[in-house]
């Protein structure tokens, strides 16, 4: 299959399945379109017993997807950038010692707590597990992805607050993540590093994305300010979420926080310019459009992973084990997390319960499971992290709405 058909029969999908979850399901399409792939797919693979030749060609068709290039090298760009782009500054002005906080130590919190938990349980089930193996599980599956649950967020009236420490951490805490990911990579090759070099690293890492993004941001609102044609201030900003990212990446920066960085400053220094240069709503509908159009896809495409992925029972057992290790760390760092802004703070006000079953995975978990070097258990490591993403986003992500009714009222920081 040509990669034109390929595509075709992606974008088929996803507005089938789309239409049936905005249809029937009423579910958010994100988690709508991967609750049916995963169906469809599982579906396959039970009667392909019964259908000589089904299963093989349907694995090789997958198997044509090469998920972590698309993701990490294509995908991630632009939904990086519109999600950073399409922000409310004002409100993550307000809550940035809440996004920092759960972007940098939350994350860094969150792997080793993982790592340990991890390398402890899989003893006890009989899954052998190195250390450096369970670290980077943690790192991989640590930074959060609630995308698929901000529609969600903003219908049943979640306070705003709680939609921007939501939004703002999981757009910084992907570039941290993917950060400690390359260092452990790194040391799994030999190259251990030294405390004061891994911090050196991660300056240079995340400065030099952020720095790369603002500069670069700079640069095409100037040029956007300059032309009277929201065709050309469109394409403008799609150079900059793509080429940014590109440039990133072949200097070897923190290429999720440039994007993150470019599409932040992109707005601000759009909002300096005297009403009217800027084609405002013109340009903000196309991101919304390119947003919910790639998510879409992304969640067929990880729904169609399960097809690609060797499962036994013991990935299996480790999986589910991992669902509850990942889930309490994620409480357990939200909480300490909260109380301590609340010592600095009294009058912050947030909510545990919804960040903390908001906090989804998604495709970045599993791209970064992919590049998992075979000799350090990548096998029980993508398939646990595949089983983790799933029951993220099926079932926090599906049954967000009703948690966030039953909780709502639940708007302090230790609620």
């Amino acid at each position: 299959m040509t990669t034109f058909q390929l595509l075709s029969l992606l974008a088929s999908i996803a507005a089938l399945f789309g239409w049936i979850s905005s249809r029937w399901l009423k579910l958010p399409i994100t988690i709508g379109t991967m609750l049916l792939t995963v169906a469809c797919s599982l579906s396959l693979m039970s009667i392909s017993a019964y259908v000589p030749g089904l299963e093989p060609w349907v694995a090789r068709l997958v198997r044509q997807i090469d998920f972590e290039r698309l993701i990490l090298h294509g995908m991630l760009s632009v939904l990086l950038f519109a999600g950073a782009f399409l922000l409310d500054l004002e409100l993550l002005a307000r809550e940035k010692l809440a996004v920092a906080a759960l972007s940098v130590v939350g994350t860094l919190l969150s792997t080793v707590m993982i790592a340990a938990l991890m390398w402890w349980t899989l003893s006890v089930i009989g899954t052998r597990a190195t250390w450096l193996q369970c670290f980077f599980f943690g790192a991989l599956i640590s930074p959060t992805d609630p995308i698929a649950v901000l529609e969600m967020l903003r219908r049943v009236g979640v306070p705003k607050n709680v939609q921007a420490q939501l939004a703002g951490e999981s757009l910084f805490n992907d570039g941290v993540g993917a950060v400690v990911f390359l260092a452990l990579l790194d040391a799994s090759r030999g190259a251990i590093p030294s405390a004061s070099h891994l911090a050196i690293f991660l300056l240079l890492k995340v400065g030099g994305g952020l720095a790369l993004g603002i500069l670069a941001a700079w640069i095409i609102s100037s040029l956007m300010r300059l032309v009277d044609s929201y065709q050309v201030e469109i394409l403008l900003t799609l150079a900059l979420a793509l080429g940014g990212y590109a440039l990133a990446d072949a200097w070897q920066l923190s290429a999720p926080l440039e994007a993150v960085g470019a599409g932040i400053a992109l707005r601000r220094f759009n909002l300096n310019h005297a009403p009217g240069l800027i084609a405002h709503e013109s340009v903000d509908g196309f991101w919304e459009v390119i947003d919910e159009v790639q998510n879409a896809l992304l969640f067929v495409l990880l729904g169609l992973e399960v097809l690609a992925i060797p499962f036994h029972w013991l990935s299996l057992e480790s999986g589910m084990a991992a669902v509850i290790v990942v889930t309490s760390v994620r409480l357990a760092v939200v909480a300490v997390i909260l109380g301590c802004i609340r010592l600095v703070r009294r009058r912050h006000r947030s909510s545990v319960l919804a960040l903390s079953w908001g906090g989804l995975r998604g495709g970045l978990s599993i791209a970064l499971a992919l590049a998992v070097p075979v000799s350090e258990g990548r096998s029980w490591i993508l398939a646990t992290t595949y089983v983790v993403v799933v029951f993220s986003i099926v079932v926090q992500g599906g049954s967000m709405d009703l948690f966030l009714h039953r909780f709502r009222g639940a708007e302090n920081p230790l609620s």
